[in-house]
């Protein structure tokens, strides 16, 4: 069987937690930020745990990565 290519924009983008979990980053800070509320700000400081019918579509992109 071939070997299965890794999709370089989701290695970037998407890491996986010890227990399996894909884990990533929020959108919405590069620039704007004096419009965004500071609940807003705050709450994409940290990374976030996707759900699970997101997982479904991203995990054959990352094949070696489980």
């Amino acid at each position: 069987m071939p070997k299965l290519k890794t999709k370089s924009s989701v290695k970037k983008r998407f890491s996986r937690t010890g227990t399996g979990k894909i884990k990533f980053k929020p959108a919405g800070k590069r620039h704007g930020m004096s419009k965004r509320s500071n609940k807003f700000i705050r709450n994409t400081k940290k990374s976030c745990i996707m759900s699970q019918g997101d997982v479904k579509l991203i995990d054959h992109m990352l094949p070696y990565n489980k």
